[in-house]
Formats: C-alpha cells, structure tokens, sequence
C-alpha cells in the first residue's frame, strides 16, 4: 500500500499579507515613534497614570510580606540598640554621679570664696535655642540665616554656638529672621587664650580652607600641635572658656617674625542644624550710673569733703589745746619737784 505524504504547507490564509522582515520594521518604527512621543508630548502619560492606579492595591499586596519582615528587623534591631543604649546610660550615670556630688561642693566652696574676697558673682548668660534655615545667598562669605529674630529678643552681637564649640555671632537682625557670619568667614576675629599654657590672641577665619588661622603670634611663642583654643572673654561678647579651635599646623618661618598658626574649627560650621543663641555678656554686666546720678554722687563726695575740711580746723585747736595743757601739767610737775 503505497504511503500518501502529507502535505505540510501553510493554507493560502495565512500566505498573505506582509512579509516578516516588513513587519519588523513597521513595528519597530512604531516603537520608537512612541517612545519619542512619550518623552517629547507625554502622550503615554494619562494611560501610564491609570495603569499604575490600578496596580497600585496589588503592589500594596505583593510588597506587605518584605515590609513586615523590615519591621520585624527594625523592631529587633531597636530592642537590642534601646537595651544597650540603657545599659551605657546607666554605667554613664553611675560614672557622672560622683563628679555632679564634687561638682555641687566646689560650686559651695566657689560661692564662699567669692563672698570672703567680695568678689562680684559670675554672669549668668541667657541662651535660647534657633535653627539654621540656609546659607545666605552671598558666595563670597561664610554666613547663615536663622529662624529667630528681634521678635524674638535676639539682639546684634549675640554669640552663637553649637554643640561642639563657637559657631559664629550675630550681625544683622530682622524682624523674623537674624544673620549669622560664622568663624570661618574672612571678617570672623575671635578673641582666643591657649588652654595649656595660657597665652592670648585672636583667631580669625580663613574662607579659603574653611578653617582659621591665629595671627600676629611670635615665631617662638609656646604654642604646639593639638593645643586647645578658647574664648578669652575680653571683648565683653563671648563668654570665657567656650571651644573655639584646635591647633592643626604650625608653621615657623625664619622670614618672617610671625609664625603661620592654622587652627581647625571646633564647631561644624557646614553641618549644625540646631543652634545657641547667647546674649552678649556686656549687656548683662551692672549698668554704668547716667549722667544724672553720676552728679548726684560728685555733690555727696564734693560736700562730704568740704564738711571734712571745716571740721578739720576745730580738730586741730583741740589736737592744739591739749598739748598746752599737757606743757602746763608738765610745767607744774618739774616745779612742784625741788
């Protein structure tokens, strides 16, 4: 029987139309088309948008399970840090309870010094807390903008601080807002005393390297890598002992009679957020008497001396009288005795 081959061409349906090289070609034109127009008009955009509304349930589905294990491993995680951050806490309080005990004593033993020698009290200076918001639009300066102002009692001049050291001070004040030129900035000067051997000067800020620089300090002047810097207290600003820098380089030239300090700001000038606002020392010092009691007080001096002067005559004819008659007790004496 003989075997009948199959016939395994296509039916004449599906023969026609284009061939497949055409295809390719009209639907990779197409495809770019659309990607061109989707980036050039959004034309996809309204589609792309309703499409992921729809989707956005079942996403939510799919993505619960990884969220649910993330929060079991930050809840972990967060049990272990808490348990440990308590754990340092406790060990610091325990460590910190004998210093605050010797540190109440010495503040008693300071107060009773102080009334023994009549000394005048400390200064309490007043802070109230400020937030940088930016950077102030000038690039030729290094200064900021916080969101505290004359509103809020903030008066120009006010030293500013962060958490690390002296961040800058106050020069000019708004309404709402207040403008702070920090201690990197060229104009910056800062009153300064090495801690180590207690030598003054003035550190002044370099915009250059974003640091600053102690000037017009000898050649030979005791001043070593690693020295700290802090605030002297003398230009009636800046309280005394804030951080201010640390030394980095020193440089002594033999060209010159001044040695090239370079100072490392204790402060993080381009990273504080949350900042001090402290008032100037000087407006909290006792006031100076005005003009009318400082008269006042002339005249009482002026009339008490010119009392002391009229009594002193009487005193003198009675200083007078009493060595007559002491002459006379004598006179007597020396004659009575033969």
């Amino acid at each position: 029987m003989p075997l009948v081959t199959l016939d395994r061409s296509p039916p004449p349906f599906f023969k026609q139309g284009p061939s497949a090289f055409t295809r390719l070609m009209f639907f990779s034109a197409l495809a770019i088309f659309l990607m061109v127009a989707d980036t050039r008009w959004k034309v996809t955009q309204p589609l792309r948008a309703v499409v992921a509304t729809m989707l956005q349930p079942m996403q939510s589905v799919l993505l619960a399970p990884q969220a649910w294990w993330a929060e079991a491993g930050h809840y972990t995680s967060g049990l272990e840090q808490a348990r440990l951050t308590l754990h340092d806490s406790q060990k610091k309080a325990a460590a910190q309870a004998e210093r605050v005990m010797r540190v109440d004593q010495l503040e008693r033993e300071n107060a009773r010094l102080r009334e023994l020698l009549a000394l005048r009290p400390r200064v309490n200076v007043q802070s109230q807390a400020a937030e940088v918001l930016y950077d102030a639009p000038d690039p030729f300066t290094r200064k900021v903008v916080i969101d505290q102002g004359s509103s809020h009692g903030v008066v120009l001049g006010s030293p500013v601080i962060d958490d690390a050291g002296v961040l800058g001070q106050v020069t000019r004040v708004y309404p709402l807002t207040s403008e702070v030129t920090l201690v990197t900035d060229k104009d910056a000067a800062v009153p300064v005393v090495n801690s180590r051997t207690r030598q003054r000067g003035v550190a002044y800020g370099t915009p250059q390297v974003l640091g600053m620089e102690l000037r017009f300090m000898a050649g030979n002047a005791d001043v070593q890598v690693g020295d700290e810097l802090q605030t002297s207290g003398l230009d009636g600003v800046y309280p005394a002992g804030l951080p201010v820098a640390k030394v980095a380089q020193v440089d002594r030239r033999a060209d010159s009679a001044f040695a090239r300090i370079v100072l490392v700001p204790r402060s993080q000038p381009d990273n504080s957020r949350h900042v001090l606002l402290l008032h100037p020392v000087s407006d909290q010092l006792p006031e100076r008497p005005s003009e009318a009691e400082a008269a006042a007080m002339a005249a009482v001096s002026s009339a008490a001396a010119s009392g002391a002067h009229h009594a002193k005559p009487e005193s003198a004819a009675h200083a007078g009288r009493k060595p007559s008659a002491a002459h006379a007790g004598s006179s007597a004496t020396s004659g009575a005795k033969p």
